[in-house]
């Protein structure tokens, strides 16, 4: 019951909507909040006499949620167990975290991954040894790429994108970082397509939870078709009659109105690709080549790094970061990007 998400003393709770945040809901609000699982906590238990609840993305939580959340967190009901799920930590409130006994969940090591991949049968040993160091150690991460050739595709090409840029001027950077979205969406469709496959054909239940939530938090796909975004797009229909799309959604994609949740996801992975490869460019400048997580990228990285100062990488991990943090935190993504982009090292006078 569990694995197939139908157990009734499992509660769990996600991000949802275009900033990915999770408010106080109520039964009388559109998304769930914090209220709802409150609520949830308070019936006797079906099953039994545990009950689970899990919050995914905890740390996307708003102030006034992670303040309604206290009480339960304090005082839980019997037999309860709360887990909030994290990548940053920071994000949550010092009343949350003094309530919370923590713990501290590494990746898995590159020749686990390599193993799982291998297992499965979609990859041979060198690809999936590549995977493997992609993916950071993130098992559902690495599966999904391995049965879709369109995203590592369109990674490399993003990460060769980010390179050209070093050389290229401010007006020609603006630009490329708006073309660069159609790209970045057609890599997070072909990972969720994936995501689902995998997730499908995984006899290890913990792989197959990773492999369904690679790209969305634990929430599934919304479907297996991929959309291309650079279609023709009927004038009539404004991005402006769209309720999900802001004003400017149409200038984003040319001739597509991007919905604003999937402008944000496409920011994101755009920053995701970014942070990789900035890592490897500080990663070659320190002398650590044989560390880098896409090998394939190995000469162009070592001609980028020898044409930048040798402090630039590792300064422009912290501006991405904090880029990353603001996408999360609901910013306009255009404007994030488009900061990022002219903060981006470049290459030095011949």
């Amino acid at each position: 019951m569990v694995a197939h998400g139908g157990h009734p003393d499992l509660h769990q709770l996600t991000p949802e909507g275009a900033g990915s945040q999770i408010g106080i809901g109520g039964r009388d609000a559109k998304a769930r909040g914090v209220r709802d699982l409150a609520e949830d906590l308070a019936l006797m238990p079906m099953e039994g006499g545990a009950r689970v609840a899990i919050i995914s993305g905890a740390h996307r939580m708003n102030e006034d949620a992670q303040g309604a959340l206290l009480k339960t967190l304090e005082e839980p009901p019997a037999g309860v167990t709360i887990v909030l799920c994290s990548d940053d930590e920071d994000r949550l409130l010092p009343t949350v975290r003094s309530r919370c006994a923590r713990i501290r969940l590494g990746r898995v090591g590159a020749r686990d991954v390599e193993a799982i991949l291998l297992a499965q049968g979609i990859t041979d040993l060198p690809l999936a040894g590549r995977l493997a160091r992609i993916s950071g150690g993130r098992p559902g991460v690495a599966l999904a790429y391995a049965r879709s050739p369109d995203a590592i595709r369109a990674r490399r090409n993003l990460a060769r994108q980010f390179l050209d840029l070093l050389g290229a001027s401010p007006a020609a950077r603006l630009a490329a970082i708006r073309s660069a979205t159609p790209t970045a969406l057609e890599m997070v469709d072909a990972l969720e397509v994936a995501a689902l496959a995998a997730a499908r054909s995984v006899d290890d239940p913990v792989v197959a939870r990773t492999a369904a939530g690679v790209s969305r938090g634990n929430r599934p796909a919304r479907s297996a078709t991929v959309v291309d975004l650079r279609a023709n797009h009927d004038a009539s229909s404004p991005g402006a009659d769209d309720p999900t799309t802001d004003d400017d959604s149409a200038d984003d994609v040319p001739g597509k109105a991007v919905p604003a949740a999937r402008r944000r996801r496409a920011a994101e992975a755009l920053i995701s690709v970014w942070m990789d490869l900035t890592r490897d460019l500080a990663l070659v400048g320190a002398g650590g080549a044989r560390s880098v997580r896409d090998a394939a990228l190995l000469d162009e990285l070592v001609v980028a790094t020898d044409a930048i100062a040798a402090a630039a990488p590792a300064a422009f991990l912290l501006r991405l970061a904090r880029g990353a943090e603001l996408v999360a935190g609901n910013v306009s993504p255009e404007l994030v990007l488009d900061s990022l982009v002219l903060a981006w090292p470049t290459r030095r006078p011949a």
